[in-house]
């Protein structure tokens, strides 16, 4: 049976910006902040991430690390600038590359997750 996902640590919390209005696969956005990126390119840890999309709207995600799939985005609920309803998704992490200061990631095909 798979172990459940570890969660972020309240206290780290790190922006990313997502060039789109959206996610979708492929999409890639940077991740922000963290003291060291190569470091957490190389062997990320749960945080949670603040989205900051497009179009100015935002969603408190979670990167979870320690499933058997490798590291996913956790990403609630939520609404577009549009008025477009988003439901909760999980996106497989396909690539973690150290840009800089920043981390980008790139995201897989998504599994929704019926919440009721």
């Amino acid at each position: 049976m798979p172990e459940p996902l570890a969660e972020p640590q309240d206290s780290e919390t790190f922006p990313a910006l997502c060039g789109y209005t959206h996610l979708f696969p492929g999409v890639r956005c940077r991740l922000q902040g963290l003291p060291d990126p190569q470091a957490f390119a190389a062997a990320p840890r749960p945080v949670g991430v603040d989205l900051n999309f497009s179009d100015g709207t935002s969603a408190d995600a979670d990167l979870r690390t320690d499933g058997d799939a490798g590291p996913v985005l956790v990403v609630p609920a939520h609404t577009t600038g549009a008025g477009t309803h988003v439901g909760e998704c999980t996106w497989p992490v396909k690539k973690l590359t150290p840009l800089g200061d920043d981390v980008e990631l790139t995201l897989g095909s998504r599994d929704r997750e019926a919440r009721g």
